[in-house]
């Protein structure tokens, strides 16, 4: 039933459906009495998967992922929707239009969709006025960062603008993710897997946020697309200034696509859903024993069942995010998630979703 929500809207160009979804959801979120009605239709709570973590109280562990609602514009609505937590961006610290249209592809056959929007922005002064409409936050609300891409930047304003982003919007998060990996950033001299332009960055930040008052988690979002060896260098990095990790970003590959129409496929831009599945659990896996178990992870990847989740979840993730399985399954997915969450935890014998992170992938 809820899958009939959205078929209408794949009858729309991707980023006009998109917008037209955000517009409804950002109503709903005007209309309490009507949020209280979805949620009770698309929400499933069950005390086995609620967890605390980063300092934070999850009730269910399925998150959005960052790019659905990149200014902070429905958040109210979402939250009814069942998520356990919001992840909204990226963020930028000034405004950036982002990449002219076409910028958003569908691959139903391989339930994946191709973007390269080039994170557009609204600018953090614009997604500070957002969030300080809320009186409380309904979920706990990540925000994901990263540079201003319409600008060019050298390695020390890249810096600044991420830190120009995190200071301003300090007030309004639960927990911060810096974006290290989305393939439409623009090439720049930053370079994310190099220690000496990562060290300085992680640095900054955590300077700033001890000035700020410390206490809210940092997290980074890595990418499928670099070698184990680029992944490891960025954990030995990352590893002493950071609370957690979101694995994985898009991939810039096309291998295994189902889909054959080279209008679609030639497209540039980072490709999400159901092709990245297997791809973000081994990556996922890999950074659970790197860090042998001791880092919680985000896991985002081709997330539209039970299972998928559980899949990432006991190669170590603590947490799920989705996008487009959202954006093809209709808002129920969150709901039958959960519910079969909690079915495999009674079949494994798990009395909560922590006793099965990294199941699968036990420190070594």
């Amino acid at each position: 039933m809820a899958r009939l929500l959205v078929r209408p809207l794949h009858w729309l160009e991707p980023e006009r459906a998109h917008r037209l979804a955000l517009s409804s959801l950002e109503w709903l979120g005007r209309h309490p009495r009507l949020q209280r009605a979805v949620h009770g239709l698309f929400s499933y709570e069950d005390p086995r998967l609620e967890q605390e973590l980063f300092g934070l109280h999850f009730k269910n562990p399925v998150g959005l992922a960052a790019g659905f609602d990149k200014d902070g514009r429905a958040i109210q609505g979402l939250a009814a929707l069942g998520f356990g937590f919001l992840e909204l961006g990226s963020v930028s610290a000034r405004p950036s239009p982002g990449n002219p249209r076409p910028r958003v592809f569908r691959l139903p056959k391989d339930r994946a969709i191709i973007n390269r929007m080039g994170l557009p922005s609204a600018g953090a002064d614009r997604v500070v006025e957002q969030l300080a409409r809320l009186w409380a936050h309904p979920v706990p609300i990540g925000l994901n960062l990263s540079f201003t891409s319409q600008l060019r930047l050298g390695r020390a304003e890249i810096i600044e603008d991420y830190l120009e982003s995190f200071r301003k919007l300090y007030p309004y998060a639960d927990y911060f993710a810096i974006n290290l990996s989305c393939p439409n950033l623009p090439e720049a001299e930053f370079k994310p897997t190099s220690p000496e332009d990562l060290e300085p960055l992680l640095a900054t930040v955590a300077q700033e946020r001890a000035r700020l008052g410390g206490g809210k988690p940092v997290l980074i979002k890595v990418s499928p697309d670099w070698t184990e060896a680029e992944l490891d260098r960025v954990l030995e990095v990352a590893g002493g200034y950071i609370d957690g990790i979101i694995a994985v970003n898009t991939t810039t590959s096309r291998a295994g696509l189902s889909t054959r129409e080279p209008e679609l496929v030639s497209q540039a831009g980072g490709l999400s859903g159901r092709p990245l599945r297997e791809r973000a659990t081994e990556v996922i896996a890999r950074i659970y024993r790197k860090t042998e178990g001791k880092l919680p992870i985000i896991g985002v990847g081709g997330i539209f069942t039970a299972a998928d989740a559980w899949e990432k979840i006991r190669a170590g993730a603590s947490l799920v995010q989705m996008y487009t399985g959202l954006i093809y399954e209709g808002p129920g997915i969150v709901r039958e998630i959960n519910r079969g969450l909690a079915r495999l935890l009674e079949e494994h014998g798990c009395r909560s979703i922590a006793e099965a992170v990294g199941l699968q992938a036990e420190p070594r």
